[in-house]
C-alpha cells in the first residue's frame, strides 16, 4: 500500500496567523483513497529549508502533495525549491502560460511582470492546470516518487486535487480503498474501550480510537479484500461488547439519532436547563427538522425564573439549594408540563470556577429526566473547567434520555 507525505508551506503557518485546513482535508481524501499518510510537514517560506524537505519527502514516500508557495510574489519559492532539490532547472513553461494568458483575457485584464513568474516551473514537469484560480500547479517525478505541487488557497487546492491528483494516484497506484465503519461511544473513556476490544482479531482489521468530546468514537477499519460477511460480523461483535453505550454505527451524532429516535416514535421534548444555559438546546438545533421534536427551552438561571417557568417550589429551593435532585426534578416535570411534551429534561449545576462549597464542589450537577414512566435523576461530579462541565452535563442529559426511550 502507498503512503504519502503532505507539506504545507508558509509564513502564515509556521507563524500561527492562517490555520492548515489543507493537511486535514488532503489526508482525508487520502485515507478514502486508500493511502495513508506517513508525514506532514509543515515549512516556512525559506528556500533551504524546501529544498531539505523536498529531498526527504520523494524518499519517504512515493505520494507528496504540496500546498502553497506557487503565487506571484518573492516569497513564493516552491518551483525554485523544487529545481534545487532535483537538480531541473526552471524554465517558462509554454503551456502554463497559456493558461495564465487565457485567464487574464477572460478577466479583460493584464499581465503583470509578477504574475509571469507563475510559469516558470521546473524542466519537464507536468502541468496541472488551475481552473479556479492563477497559479497553475505542477507535479514532478524523481526517482520512484511523483510529487504534486498546488496553490494553497482552498478553493483552488480542492478541486485541483479532485480533477488531477486523486484520478492520476488511483491509475499509477492500482489500489482499492478501505472500507471504514465508525461506531460512536457515550459515555466510555477511550482506555476503557481499547481494554475492551483487544480480544477482537479479525485478519484485515486495523481498530483505532478517537475522541471527539463529548464522544468517543471507535475507528473499524477493513482492507478491501475483507468479506462482507466477515466485515458486518466483526462490526456487531464490536457493538455488542461495548453495549447499550454505543449509540450509533456510522451514524450522526448523539443529539441526531436522538431527535431521529423522538420523530421515529411521534414524541416531543421540552428543555429547563440552568448551568448549561441553552447549550443543550443549541445542539439538539444543529441539525434541521429540530421543531418536530424540541417544542420549548427554558433557561432558568435564577431562582425565581425555576419557579416562574417550572414551578419548582420555593421551600425546596430554601432547604436544598438549586443545584439539587428535588430541583433537578421539578425543571423536568414542570418544563415537561407547560410544553406539553413527552418528555422533560431538566439540569442545573455548578459549571465553575466560582460557585461551589464542600458539599456541593464545582463539577457537581444534577440532571433528570420526566417521561410517561416517571423521573429518572442522577447526580454528577464532572471534571474540568466551566465549558467542559456545560458540555458534559449536556451529554449526559441526552445519553440519560437515549437509555430511558429503549
Amino acid at each position: 500500500m502507498p503512503e504519502a507525505v503532505i507539506l504545507s508551506q508558509g509564513n502564515e503557518l509556521t507563524t500561527g496567523q492562517t490555520l492548515d485546513t489543507n493537511a486535514n482535508w488532503l489526508a482525508t481524501q487520502l485515507w478514502a483513497l486508500g493511502v495513508p499518510v506517513r508525514r506532514m510537514i509543515t515549512a516556512p517560506d525559506r528556500l533551504d529549508d524546501l529544498v531539505d524537505i523536498l529531498r526527504q519527502a520523494a524518499e519517504l514516500a512515493p505520494i507528496v502533495i504540496s500546498t502553497g508557495g506557487l503565487g506571484p510574489t518573492r516569497d513564493d519559492l516552491t518551483a525554485e525549491a523544487t529545481s534545487l532539490a532535483f537538480g531541473t532547472g526552471l524554465v517558462e513553461d509554454l503551456v502554463a502560460m497559456e493558461q495564465i494568458e487565457a485567464r487574464y483575457a477572460r478577466w479583460g485584464r493584464p499581465i503583470s511582470p509578477a504574475n509571469r513568474k507563475q510559469a516558470l516551473l521546473p524542466t519537464g514537469c507536468t502541468v496541472l492546470e488551475n481552473r479556479w484560480g492563477t497559479a497553475p500547479g505542477f507535479a514532478a517525478d524523481v526517482d520512484e516518487a511523483r510529487l504534486y505541487f498546488v496553490p494553497g488557497v482552498p478553493r483552488e487546492m480542492r478541486p485541483m486535487f479532485e480533477t488531477w491528483i486523486a484520478p492520476d494516484i488511483q491509475e499509477r497506484h492500482q489500489i482499492a480503498p478501505p472500507v471504514m465503519h465508525t461506531v460512536r461511544v457515550i459515555g466510555v473513556a477511550e482506555s476503557a474501550l481499547e481494554e475492551m476490544l483487544r480480544p477482537v482479531q479479525v485478519d484485515g482489521l486495523t481498530i483505532g480510537f478517537r475522541t471527539k468530546l463529548p464522544e468517543n468514537q471507535v475507528k473499524l477499519v477493513f482492507r478491501a479484500d475483507v468479506p462482507d460477511r466477515v466485515r458486518e460480523a466483526a462490526v456487531a461483535e464490536v457493538r455488542g461488547i461495548i453495549g447499550p453505550k454505543a449509540f450509533g454505527v456510522d451514524s450522526g451524532d448523539l443529539a441526531c439519532e436522538v431527535g431521529k429516535r423522538l420523530v421515529a416514535r411521534g414524541e416531543t421534548l421540552a428543555l429547563a436547563e440552568s448551568c448549561t444555559a441553552g447549550g443543550l438546546a443549541a445542539w439538539l438545533t444543529d441539525a434541521p427538522g429540530s421543531s418536530a421534536f424540541l417544542l420549548e427551552g427554558a433557561v432558568v438561571y435564577s431562582n425565581e425564573a425555576k419557579v416562574r417557568m417550572c414551578d419548582v417550589r420555593p421551600e425546596d429551593l430554601e432547604a436544598h439549594g438549586a443545584v439539587s435532585e428535588p430541583v433537578a426534578r421539578q425543571l423536568a416535570e414542570g418544563i415537561r408540563q407547560r410544553a406539553g411534551t413527552t418528555w422533560g429534561i431538566g439540569i442545573t449545576g455548578v459549571a465553575g470556577p466560582g460557585g461551589g462549597s464542600p458539599d456541593k464542589p464545582v463539577g457537581t450537577v444534577h440532571i433528570a429526566v420526566a417521561g410517561p414512566e416517571g423521573t429518572f435523576h442522577r447526580r454528577l461530579q464532572l471534571p474540568g473547567d466551566r465549558h467542559r462541565v456545560r458540555q458534559f452535563s449536556a451529554a449526559a442529559a441526552l445519553n440519560y434520555l437515549w437509555r430511558g426511550m429503549r
